[in-house]
């Protein structure tokens, strides 16, 4: 330059604001590098100071464009970037500020608010294209520079990119139905926003942060991840690649800090909103799935739903690799996301088939989804495994609780058993992990894995009613057809007990008690095949010590309930696994010629026995039972004490419903029921469960041996089911009545007793086919079938069918005729309602057995209070009155012994003494 020139250079600080900008910006490159110490202070000024948008832009344009290109890396920072971005990023916002208040009075009318909007527009363009022009210029330098040399850059950038990509996002509620007047430059907003973005992360990557990053880098560097991870939730539904590449810098960058970052970054946020796009995009491929399955029969890979399926179906592949990649680097610091894991993988799970919540979609779509998720699903839990806060919360009970969605519970039970197959390979440590529950108060409640597979598989009764299909495992190369969730679980769980180390069986063994004496029948079943196996897969001794242990357990319980029924199913099913010589000390241990014992064979099947030891069982049977009933008889039949003859009878009945009793048993048995009839009195089967227990082991006795039991013990059954019957009959008492009624069918009655027997038979049947609980009327058409298979007094079917309706529905049953159809949907719908009655049912069999548990504790004395001893006199002498009406009924049909007179006497006496007493209160 000429002395004249550097004079009026020199003299532009002191001219008016524009006429420097006109001045500078006819400057060549060389004289804005020589005077760019001298005028960029005063530009930066202007920049600040500027209060008019246009003036601004101006300004900032002739800094990026003339001034950045000549700055080297020591100065872009300190000279440039930290005194001109902030004020960018104020007036960026400002601008959107602006458009918000304004855009409510836009339209194609009011010209000079649309051209005032698109200036605006317009200006945030060309503020990125600024930003665009520092960008490309830091990259210029072959030395790619530290980030402390550009620390203003990213984090200004990413603020204006964030707002810029809202705006677009929200352009729609933004302009209203008047989007279509600023349309073209939205879309240049977002081209340049877009190219931005790809710029800087493009610069990011080439910049290398050492292990001795000073703590201002290692912040920079995690405002830049973080500032991203906001913009992924922006762009999710704007643009699938952008927002693919977003996520692609942000887990490339935090692994490439891992040293640096690990405990810095937001691993909660990142987990979660990785988590949060794979379902979006998952239930959106389930959205296009279930249109082209309503709309196109035939697949059609050209047409534009299919396309959009297969874009969304890649994306869905990205994020759930993304997640597992993710995962595996940082799991030590994902505690706190493995709730939200498990939750996803329930999720996704729910939405295939054979879940009851899954959407209709055809084969193909379903199968193209499964191998992208499930497949990288499968790998997630594979990595979490050795994970302890992974493994409390899916051991966690809550999991089933009331606040947990029914959807989930299918798809929690597949994640047990998919552990289960993976448990086997991993190190005992992590077989410790799942195997063992909490161990210490202090520690975290969770439950052992057979204890959750357990709770799991009973909280799935819906689809196990259906029931639901699962594929089956491989056999021979091939994988079997759809098997149901009871057969599935029971395969895979014994496959793991088989591989089970010998110090977690007793964990196995406490889990698989506890949940054989839980009120649900199925889950009992399915732990009676599961301990099975593991008594056949172990050693002849264990299985004896397991058949001893389930002895003393059914000799404990008092009365019936579930536990005792559950109890039996296991005994029954494992002497059929004893050797000969353990059943010989099996009889050893619990004689049945010992009537204490009498529980424990009531609920055995006899030809499990050998041959020789099932007819020594059968005798000591029947004498006991004979003996028990006999003393009961001798000692004026106390109903207190007739649970000794209900276990009789029950063991008896074992006798005879076992092929090849012997016949001299069989007699000792028809005489104890031919004894034990005439004591029955319908009022007090009303009143007295223990009664009721009677009658109906004397209904199933009677049954098993109605071709030799005597007319007149038929005559008086079916006088006292009439009487019953016409009162509120017990249902347990009713299905043991049809079991009698339809053993009649076998029956020729002699004439002399016809007019009794048959009106009695057509009456019941008539009366039962007439039941309104389904149950007892499907039982009751299955008895009277049986009934017409095989009498000879055919007459007794023509009469018991009362009515019209009553013709009909016996007709349809015959015939298998379904009178209602039910759709696979309503079927389902009504499983799933009848699920929560069900589930009552069983919380209070539960609640009972626990308040049984805690009556049996001391309790604290109690002042007792007027209005108990009122009832406790009225309980007795109600209990008096039937007792000694029962008498009164007892010698009305046969001459009492004599020393009953004696013992008459005694009572009237005792009743006088009471009434002598004391005064009785008014």
């Amino acid at each position: 330059m000429t002395n004249k020139q550097e004079i009026g250079v020199r003299g532009c600080v002191t001219m008016s604001q524009t006429t420097l900008l006109e001045e500078v910006i006819q400057w060549s490159e060389e004289t804005c590098r020589q005077e760019l110490k001298s005028v960029l202070p005063t530009l930066y000024s202007l920049h600040l100071h500027s209060d008019k948008r246009d003036e601004h832009i101006r300004i900032l344009k002739i800094i990026t464009e003339m001034f950045v290109p000549h700055l080297n890396v020591t100065e872009l920072e300190a000279d440039c970037f930290s005194a001109v971005l902030p004020k960018v990023v104020k007036m960026f916002n400002n601008l959107l500020e602006e458009i918000s208040s304004q855009v409510g009075e836009l339209s194609s009318q009011n010209t000079e608010l649309h051209a005032f909007l698109r200036n605006i527009l317009q200006i945030m363009v060309q503020i990125l294209e600024a930003l665009s022009g520092c960008v490309r210029h830091v990259c210029s330098f072959e030395e790619t520079p530290a980030l402390g040399t550009i620390r203003s850059l990213p984090s200004s950038i990413l603020k204006v990119l964030k707002d810029t990509f809202q705006h677009c996002k929200n352009s729609e509620a933004v302009y209203s139905g008047r989007l279509s007047l600023v349309t073209d430059l939205l879309q240049a907003l977002f081209r340049e926003a877009y190219a931005l973005q790809k710029n800087l992360m493009e610069l990011l990557d080439r910049i290398v942060l050492g292990s001795t990053a000073s703590e201002e880098e290692v912040s920079d560097i995690l405002t830049v991840i973080h500032s991203l991870l906001e913009i992924c939730s922006v762009v999710s539904n704007l643009d699938i690649a952008l927002h693919a590449n977003t996520w692609k810098f942000i887990v490339r960058q935090s692994v490439k800090y891992q040293a640096l970052l690990e405990e810095h970054l937001r691993h909660g946020d990142i987990v979660s909103c990785l988590c949060d796009d794979l379902l979006a995009s998952f239930h959106t491929c389930l959205e296009l799935a279930e249109q082209m399955k309503q709309s196109v029969p035939q697949e059609n890979a050209q047409s534009s739903e299919y396309k959009l399926f297969q874009k969304t179906t890649k994306m869905c592949r990205f994020f759930a690799n993304t997640l597992v990649h993710y995962t595996k680097e940082f799991r030590a610091f994902l505690a706190k996301s493995c709730g939200r894991l498990h939750h996803l993988y329930l999720q996704l799970l729910s939405k295939f088939p054979p879940s009851l919540w899954s959407p209709v979609i055809s084969a193909t779509h379903s199968s193209e989804l499964k191998s992208v998720v499930l497949v990288a699903m499968d790998a997630l839990v594979a990595q979490l495994l050795p994970f302890r806060p992974f493994t409390e919360v899916v051991l966690a009970e809550k999991q089933l609780g009331a606040k947990s969605s029914p959807e989930l519970w299918f798809p929690h039970c597949l994640l047990l058993v998919n552990i289960t197959g993976k448990l086997p390979s991993q190190p005992e440590e992590v077989l410790r992990l799942w195997c063992e529950g909490s161990q210490f108060r202090e520690d975290m409640p969770k439950l052992s894995i057979f204890q959750a597979l357990f709770l799991s598989f009973r909280a799935c009764s819906t689809e196990r009613a259906v029931p639901v299909l699962v594929p089956g495992v491989m056999m021979n190369g091939q994988a079997q057809s759809g098997v149901t969730l009871h057969q599935h679980v029971c395969v895979q769980l014994s496959a793991f007990v088989a591989a089970l180390p010998a110090p977690h069986f007793p964990q196995l063994e406490h889990s698989l008690l506890e949940a054989l004496l839980q009120p649900d029948t199925q889950t009992a079943l399915l732990v009676t095949d599961v301990w099975c196996f593991m008594a056949r897969y172990g050693t002849a001794e264990l299985c004896l010590h397991h058949v001893v242990l389930t002895a003393h357990l059914i000799k404990s319980c008092s009365g019936e309930c579930y536990q005792l029924s559950h109890l039996g199913i296991l005994l029954r099913r494992m002497m059929f696994l004893m050797t000969p010589q353990h059943q010989v000390e099996l009889v050893e241990k619990f004689s049945p010629k010992l009537a204490e014992n009498l529980p424990v064979w009531q609920h055995v099947l006899l030809r499990a026995l050998s041959q020789d030891v099932r007819k020594q069982v059968e005798k000591d049977i029947v004498s006991s039972a004979s003996v028990a009933v006999t003393g009961w008889l001798e000692k004026g039949c106390r109903l207190g004490e007739l649970e000794i003859v209900n276990v009789a009878l029950s063991s008896s009945l074992v006798v005879v419903q076992s092929e090849g009793a012997e016949l001299e048993c069989v007699s000792t048995i028809l005489r104890m029921v031919t004894h034990l009839w005439p004591r029955m009195r319908v009022h007090q089967a009303q009143a007295y469960p223990s009664v009721r227990c009677t009658l109906r082991l004397l209904l199933s006795v009677t049954a098993a041996l109605v071709e030799r039991v005597d007319t007149h013990i038929i005559c008086k059954a079916l006088t006292c089911l009439s009487s019953l019957l016409s009162q509120k009959c017990p249902d347990d008492v009713v299905l043991a009545a049809l079991d009698l009624l339809a053993s009649l069918g076998k029956l020729f009655m002699p004439p002399e007793i016809q007019s009794q027997v048959l009106p009695k038979l057509c009456s019941l049947f008539s009366v039962l086919l007439a039941e309104s609980s389904w149950i007892l009327h499907q039982h009751t058409l299955e008895a009277f079938s049986r009934f017409a298979e095989v009498t000879n007094h055919e007459e007794v079917i023509s009469q018991s069918l009362s009515s019209e309706e009553t013709k009909n529905k016996v007709v349809n049953f015959l015939s298998k005729t379904v009178c209602v159809e039910e759709t696979e949907k309503e079927r389902i719908e009504r499983l799933k309602s009848e699920k929560s009655a069900l589930d009552r049912h069983n919380d209070r069999l539960e609640n009972d057995r626990l308040e049984a548990t805690a009556d049996l504790q001391p309790c604290s004395k109690r002042y007792r209070q007027e209005t108990s001893e009122e009832e406790e006199y009225d309980k007795y002498l109600q209990t008096a009155e039937s007792t000694l009406k029962t008498l009164h009924d007892l010698t009305e049909q046969t001459p009492p012994p004599q020393w009953v007179t004696a013992r008459l006497l005694d009572l009237q006496a005792l009743i006088t003494r009471i009434n002598t007493a004391r005064p009785l209160k008014s």
